[in-house]
């Protein structure tokens, strides 16, 4: 069973299950009386749960050695715990890289873009030749460039949203796309420099996260972020092809401030027409993103999401139901 049609059984009823999931997190914490117990998030690109295993538990050791990205066949019960999914495990065992391959298994487990990657390509280069000013487009250009294949398969964040592989190059497509349909709507905006800042928001991020199943901070990303390690990127590209000063600082100003606010990672507010457009833009998709993932990961028979961080709120998942617009009532 997957974890839709695991969380589709619905609270109050205990199913014996057999899944095979990814190991997407382990933790290790400290109960009130000095015990120890593990934190354990499993899940597939249908959605996630987490679990706690304690010390007595039969499975506290061997998930105590595993690491995130291991598929596992679990065996367990469906249940709830204070309204949320918690199912307790029996039986947990590790696949081979054999029986990964036979069966497939990283095609279900994987999250990814809905869209195909050489259609994203293609429509993120196009958003290139979109730039008039020759000396910016060779700026955008260079700084993809020099991450290569890097760049195709990046997260966008490890949880937040498009949390997954190739989920920066999905973003960022959507937020030009969006933003380049919205340009015409305000003249006060240079439109090549705001599609380069589009292009080019969090293209740090390549360097702050690793490609694997389960994606997770790099040390230089840990160190720097994708705010200073954007900025650099940027700068070194700008240099390299001439970039006027002017545009170069202002395109460095909308890398450094896209974030929106100091608390949210930003290193100043968005102090340019492009800046506050392409913060807003950006702000506008990673919500979306958030959005999508509810809607996709919550069960056919729910009504509200689980409490999601990133929107500070659970998610209205139940389809509207309009009334019809003519009215019933008989004319007199």
């Amino acid at each position: 069973m997957n974890t839709r049609e695991l969380k589709a059984i619905g609270e109050g009823k205990e199913v014996p299950f057999t899944s095979v999931l990814l190991l997407r997190k382990v933790e290790t914490r400290h109960a009130r009386n000095g015990s120890e117990y593990l934190k354990i998030e499993l899940g597939d690109k249908w959605g996630f749960f987490s679990c706690t295993c304690f010390e007595n538990n039969q499975n506290f050791n061997f998930f105590k050695v595993r690491r995130a990205g291991d598929i596992l066949r679990i065996e367990g019960t469906n249940r709830y715990y204070q309204g949320t999914f918690s199912p307790e495990l029996f039986s947990t065992n590790i696949l081979s890289e054999k029986e990964i391959i036979e069966g497939n298994w990283r095609s279900v487990l994987v999250e990814g873009p809905e869209e195909s990657q050489a259609h994203l390509v293609e429509e993120l280069w196009g958003y290139v030749e979109k730039i008039g000013h020759k000396p910016l487009q060779e700026t955008v250009h260079s700084a993809l460039q020099e991450l290569g294949e890097d760049w195709l398969l990046s997260p966008a964040a490890i949880s937040m949203h498009h949390a997954y592989r190739s989920g920066l190059l999905e973003h960022t497509v959507h937020v030009t796309r969006s933003g380049v349909a919205l340009l015409s709507l305000y003249p006060e905006i240079n439109p090549d420099l705001a599609i380069a800042g589009m292009l080019l928001h969090d293209i740090g991020k390549v360097l702050e996260y690793t490609r694997d199943d389960v994606p997770s901070r790099t040390k230089l990303g840990t160190l720097q972020g994708h705010i200073v390690l954007g900025y650099r990127l940027v700068r070194k590209a700008a240099l390299k092809n001439k970039l006027d000063p002017e545009l170069t600082e202002r395109l460095e100003h909308i890398i450094i401030s896209h974030q929106g606010e100091p608390e949210w990672g930003a290193a100043v507010r968005p102090a340019t027409p492009e800046a506050v457009f392409v913060s807003l833009v950006d702000n506008l998709d990673a919500k979306m993103g958030m959005v999508k993932h509810l809607l996709h990961n919550t069960p056919p028979n729910g009504i509200f999401s689980e409490y999601f961080l990133g929107l500070e709120s659970h998610l209205l998942v139940e389809h509207p139901h309009f009334a019809s617009s003519h009215s019933s009532e008989t004319e007199g």
